[in-house]
C-alpha cells in the first residue's frame, strides 16, 4: 500500500514528529511505501489564493499552485495525517491544506442538481488520524464533542471517500504527559500500524 502521512506541526523535534516517525518506521518494515509530507518543511501555504476560490465552482479549478500535492494525494493508497490539535481543531497550516488540496475535481464534485457532493477520492481506502490534545478525554467527548473527528469522518473523509478504514488515534491529556506515557503511546501506535 501507498500511505501519504501528512506532518503538521512547524517543531522539528515535536511529539508529532516523534509519532510520524514510528508509524512510518511501522508502516515500511510491514512492506509499505510511505510518502512523509511535512507540511512545515515543504514550506507548505496554507492561505487559499483568489485564484483557487474564484475558480471553486467553475468548471477547471485552479490547482496549479498546489498540484504537485495534489498528485501525490492522487496516487496514495492511504491516507494519515499526524497533528496536534490545538483549541479543538485543526493546526491552521492542516486546515489549509484542506482547504487548498482537497479541492472540486480532486477530492470531489458539485453536484450539478445541487445535492451531495460526488466523492473522487476513491483511491483512498485507509484515512487514520495519529493526534494529540492537551485536554482530558472526558473534556474533548463530554464538553465539546469530539470536534476533529467529527470534521474529519462525516465532513472530509465522508464527503471525499467511500468505504474507508477510519480510525483516530489520540493522546489525550498531552500537556501533562509523562515520558513513559509517551513511550506507551509510540508503542501503540506501533502495535496498531503493525496490523495495516
Amino acid at each position: 500500500m501507498r500511505i501519504l502521512m501528512v506532518l503538521a506541526h512547524p517543531l522539528e523535534e515535536s511529539f508529532a514528529a516523534s509519532v510520524a516517525q514510528a508509524a512510518k518506521e511501522t508502516l515500511e518494515g510491514r512492506g509499505h511505501i510511505v510518502d512523509l509530507l511535512d507540511l512545515y518543511r515543504e514550506g507548505f501555504d496554507p492561505r487559499l489564493t483568489a485564484a483557487e476560490r474564484g475558480s471553486y465552482f467553475m468548471e477547471r479549478y485552479d490547482a496549479s499552485e498546489v498540484s504537485g500535492w495534489i498528485a501525490r494525494l492522487k496516487v496514495a493508497d492511504g491516507l494519515i495525517l499526524v497533528f496536534p490539535q490545538w483549541w479543538f481543531n485543526f493546526p491552521a497550516i492542516l486546515k489549509g491544506f484542506f482547504d487548498r488540496v482537497f479541492a472540486p475535481g480532486v477530492a470531489f464534485e458539485h453536484d450539478p442538481a445541487g445535492g451531495r457532493i460526488i466523492p473522487r477520492l476513491t483511491n483512498i481506502k485507509l484515512f487514520w488520524t495519529l493526534t494529540s490534545t492537551g485536554s482530558p478525554w472526558w473534556v474533548v467527548y463530554l464538553y465539546m464533542g469530539n470536534p476533529v473527528q467529527r470534521l474529519l469522518k462525516r465532513g472530509i473523509a465522508a464527503f471525499c471517500s467511500k468505504g474507508l478504514d477510519f480510525r483516530m488515534v489520540s493522546l489525550y491529556d498531552m500537556d501533562r504527559a509523562t515520558d513513559a506515557r509517551r513511550k506507551r503511546h509510540l508503542e501503540r501506535v506501533r502495535k496498531l500500524l503493525s496490523r495495516v
